[in-house]
């Protein structure tokens, strides 16, 4: 049974750090391309970064490029994503999701929800002002 289970979520201030993480188990994720998403309340779910299935090329939202970087342990067994610099506006559940489709090195296809096939729970992330 394929899971993602996200951790590390949690509440802190302007201007802190979190590092969230994503257990990833089921099957082996080594070629897929991994992502974040979020969701922040009343909102639809917004893609936030990607890795890709070569695990060399990343992509990032423009609200967040500078402040998070995602990276991925052996295999892709493991997700992170280090989120410093924080602001309210970054309030949000925050979910894991791989894919098996490949379209390359093209960033912005990842950026779809229909493109993952598996998704995780999701954190909740807050950010007091």
């Amino acid at each position: 049974q394929v899971q993602l289970v996200e951790s590390g979520g949690g509440l802190v201030q302007t201007g802190g750090s979190l590092r969230l993480s994503c257990a990833a188990s089921g099957r082996s994720f080594s070629g897929d391309t991994m992502a974040w998403f979020r969701q922040p309340p009343g909102k639809e779910r917004e893609f936030v970064a990607a890795i890709l299935w070569n695990n060399i090329y990343t992509g990032y939202a423009d609200s967040v490029k500078g402040r998070f970087t995602i990276s991925s342990g052996n295999s892709k067994n493991t997700l992170y994503l280090q989120m410093n610099s924080l602001k309210p506006e970054d309030t949000a559940v925050y979910y894991c999701a791989a894919t098996a489709k490949n379209f390359g090195n093209s960033i912005p296809h990842y950026y779809a929800t229909n493109v993952y096939n598996w998704w995780g729970q999701g954190t909740q992330v807050t950010v007091s002002a």
